[in-house]
């Protein structure tokens, strides 16, 4: 197979390759259409391409200084507008909508230069772990075609890691970058609360639990695409200052810092030895790299997180669907079971809970921190386990009866049906949702291989705003070559 100039360099490089004519925005773009086709049938990351408007912008594309010059990338299909493209949320309900507008995360991924090439397969409103909707089907795993690449991302890893390009965008809304990034073996990075723009309509997001970013094979983009997406939004609910130094400029960890380490599951459910292996292998290198390390857990009640966030989940859904003004036999008859189970169940969920849930929220965002004055990093793994394999059920048979009968039931037992399906799910990965509901970032990254040969990632969180420690950090195991990625296996 010919390698392609994405599969050998950095987005970062190949703006500048753009910029000093050693190559064209329109080859670059014409190279992952080449791969999407080549490539795709076998993974099923990308739902939608568009030729003629990525060829377009190519040829028509002003150097202006954007950061990056001419670049194509992907954007996840879901919750990522661009105007005229599909917009459906990878749910057949909305399978013919088309975007009236494009959203102000979008169009900062246009203003720094990229060009989109098309969209990455993603579950039913992002609710899953994994990839699997109706509308689009599964998204294969670039190790094992055998196993899911992850979700809600799922797209974005799979393209990542089979090398397709090397960064593009995705969403994270309870782990939703870095799950599949561990899944993958690639590195997802979830920014603070408030760093890149949100909105129009979707302000608040999960109540602020959801954030759009980007999966890359490279620590330089990422660094390089935080900068470029980082603003004070003053209309959004959510803000945070801008840093006094580019994220890119910052690359060497302080050997001061100290890490908290835990590989204890924040629920109680089982922890594979894969995943302890991880994290053991990291806090040796960190050691005999002269940073202080401790095993220590976050101060955080995991079960009454979880269920928070699961509440959460169900008001928002059915937020969302009494907002599209249909009738129920419409909504049920056109969603997945989870969707319509959410959605009903979110009716049931009194003002006085949803407020003490996100009270909670912030005692947890404020427990954190004070955690964080002593803890610069916390690492964790990224994920229990390795990816699940696609034909392996997720939900028994009596749990997805329960949540196509969701009505049937009160509201104390239906909101308990949610977490019993979700369980499964959830003892895969326990360890991201506590970066969406603190608001902090968190950084996974690949570095082991697991003994059935796929990857498992490493998590880092860090304090609100101290993006640039997980940087680098990330960098010092990039540099140490302690990453395990396909294309280095290979």
């Amino acid at each position: 197979m010919m390698t392609t100039l994405l599969q050998t360099h950095s987005a970062t490089e190949l703006s500048q390759m753009i910029r000093q004519h050693e190559i064209t925005s329109l080859e670059l773009v014409n190279e992952l259409l080449d791969t999407i086709e080549k490539r795709n049938p076998k993974l099923n990351a990308v739902t939608s391409v568009w030729p003629e408007y990525a060829r377009e912008l190519a040829t028509t594309f002003k150097d202006t200084g954007q950061p990056f010059a001419g670049v194509p990338i992907l954007l996840k299909g879901l919750g990522q507008s661009l105007e005229g493209k599909p917009d459906t949320g990878s749910s057949k309900l909305l399978k013919d909508s088309i975007a009236p507008i494009t959203n102000n995360f979008v169009h900062q991924v246009l203003e720094a230069g990229f060009i989109p090439v098309g969209e990455t397969n993603a579950p039913e409103f992002g609710f899953k772990n994994i990839t699997d909707s109706e509308l689009y089907g599964n998204a294969h795993n670039p190790w094992n075609l055998d196993y899911f690449s992850g979700g809600s991302s799922g797209g974005t890893a799979a393209a990542i890691s089979d090398n397709w390009l090397p960064i593009a965008t995705a969403s994270d809304g309870g782990g939703s970058i870095r799950i599949p990034a561990s899944f993958s073996g690639v590195i997802g990075f979830k920014p603070t609360r408030g760093r890149v723009p949100v909105g129009p309509g979707e302000w608040r997001g999960w109540q602020g639990a959801a954030i759009n970013f980007a999966i890359a094979n490279n620590i330089q983009d990422i660094a390089a695409t935080l900068d470029a997406l980082s603003v004070v939004q003053l209309a959004a609910p959510f803000q945070v200052p801008l840093p006094q130094t580019p994220f890119a400029e910052i690359y060497e960890a302080p050997k001061n810092l100290t890490i908290a380490f835990s590989t204890e599951s924040p629920v109680g459910t089982p922890v594979s030895e894969d995943a302890v292996n991880a994290v053991n292998e990291a806090v040796n290198f960190l050691e005999s790299q002269g940073f202080n390390v401790e095993e220590v857990s976050a101060p955080v009640d995991g079960i009454k997180l979880m269920q928070s966030y699961y509440q959460m989940n169900a008001g928002e859904t059915a937020t969302m669907f009494d907002s599209m003004g249909l009738d129920d036999q419409i909504i049920k008859q056109n969603v997945e079971p989870l969707s319509w189970a959410l959605g009903y169940a979110g009716r049931g969920v009194s003002a006085v809970d949803y407020s003490s849930s996100l009270t909670f929220w912030d005692n947890v965002g404020a427990d954190m921190d004070e955690f964080n004055t002593k803890y610069d990093l916390y690492l964790t793994p990224t994920t229990a386990h390795t990816a699940p394999k696609i034909d392996e059920p997720l939900v028994s048979t009596e749990n997805m009866k329960k949540l196509k009968h969701i009505e049937d039931y009160d509201a104390k037992e239906q909101l308990q049906i949610i977490w019993d399906q979700w369980l499964p799910a959830l003892t895969l990965s326990p360890f991201t949702q506590l970066a969406n509901i603190s608001g902090q970032p968190g950084i996974s990254l690949p570095t082991h291989i697991s003994k059935n040969g796929l990857p498992l990632g490493i998590q880092f969180m860090a304090r609100k705003g101290r993006e640039d420690l997980l940087l680098s950090i990330g960098k010092l195991f990039e540099s140490a070559n302690k990453f395990k990625m396909l294309n280095s296996q290979n």
